[in-house]
């Protein structure tokens, strides 16, 4: 634990207290319509878009607390590391998918951008420029805070941006795309097409996009009741509105144009690190209540807490019958 964890989580833990009634309220109606849709209620895209801004505006500060600042756990490629190093290792191979032929001349697009983290070591590996955005104004003003706190204005540039519209860049503007759980699970499936030709569009011929993301394994099957139950118990805690398989993804990214080079399971299960994370809440769950006594923070984080571990445990036993994968793999390359 660095002094930028521990300032991090301070931050965070000050964020938390500072939310207004109608931001706690927000978020909490925004868990509540994810577990409709999970009972089958029908929804509106601009309503899932709005409750996921304000599930990740409380979110992103609660993770942030527990060493969750990118908010994504990555497949354990390396026992020794904890969360943070696993997610530098899988940043990195990502990074290797997308075969950058001139690094340091590159434009990249990080696709749901978050607090811009990930956009800045792809920045410090490459030596180019990175390009966000992301849904949720609240991660848009940390991104934007940290790339000056870095010095790397010139190369990290960040705006809000919702993946259901059209992209707010330039047809063929960047050398290549990524994300990490960031994009599919925000779909449904006859929404893929538009969002596939869009990313499609903004790339130069010869980019790739490659990514780490959320999808449901071929193993899942809807008629099965254990896997509804567990689907049902861990999508709202993903802050998740749908899920999809990675056949509808990659018809999706070849009926836009691209050839699809990869698409595979995670190298290695995130279910040891989503362990090692539940353990870390258990522990911290104690400060918070001590912090809730004396009235620092409201008594709805716990609860927000007890549902994302209960929610946790649920993926980790999806992920360990192989019906769900936090970082199913794909690369796709727009011809020349």
């Amino acid at each position: 634990m660095n002094w930028y964890r521990i300032k991090t989580a301070l931050v965070g833990l000050r964020r938390l207290a500072e939310l207004s009634d109608e931001d706690k309220q927000a978020c909490i109606d925004a868990y509540k319509f994810f577990q409709r849709m999970q009972d089958g209620a029908p929804t509106q895209t601009a309503d899932e878009m709005k409750a996921v801004a304000d599930y990740y505006k409380v979110l992103n500060n609660l993770l942030s607390v527990f060493d969750l600042e990118k908010l994504y756990i990555p497949p354990q490629l390396d026992e020794s590391q904890g969360l943070y190093g696993n997610q530098l290792l899988c940043e990195q191979a990502v990074l290797k998918d997308l075969a950058l032929r001139e690094p340091g001349r590159s434009h990249l697009l990080d696709m749901g951008c978050g607090r811009g983290r990930i956009s800045y070591h792809f920045a410090t590996l490459t030596g180019g420029r990175v390009s966000g955005y992301n849904i949720d104004p609240n991660q848009i003003e940390s991104a934007i805070d940290w790339a000056a706190e870095c010095g790397m204005n010139s190369r990290l540039h960040f705006k809000v941006g919702n993946h259901h519209e059209p992209l707010e860049y330039d047809s063929g503007t960047f050398d290549g795309c990524f994300s990490f759980q960031a994009v599919w699970p925000f779909f449904k499936k006859e929404e893929l097409d538009a969002h596939a030709g869009e990313m499609y569009r903004v790339l130069k011929p010869g980019a790739r996009y490659a990514c780490s993301e959320y999808l449901l394994t071929p193993h899942f099957d809807w008629s099965d009741e254990e896997h509804v139950r567990l689907h049902k118990a861990y999508l709202p805690t993903l802050a998740a509105t749908q899920s999809m398989y990675p056949a509808d993804v990659c018809a999706a990214l070849k009926g836009a144009g691209f050839e699809v080079v990869v698409s595979a399971p995670s190298r290695r299960p995130a279910w040891p690190i989503c362990e090692q994370k539940r353990d870390l809440i258990l522990r911290g769950r104690k400060v918070v209540r001590a912090l809730e006594a004396i009235r620092i923070l409201p008594p709805w984080i716990e609860e927000s807490l007890d549902l994302l571990q209960s929610g946790g445990e649920a993926w980790t036993a999806a992920e360990k019958a192989k019906i769900a994968d936090l970082n199913w793999r794909i690369v796709a390359e727009k011809p020349r």
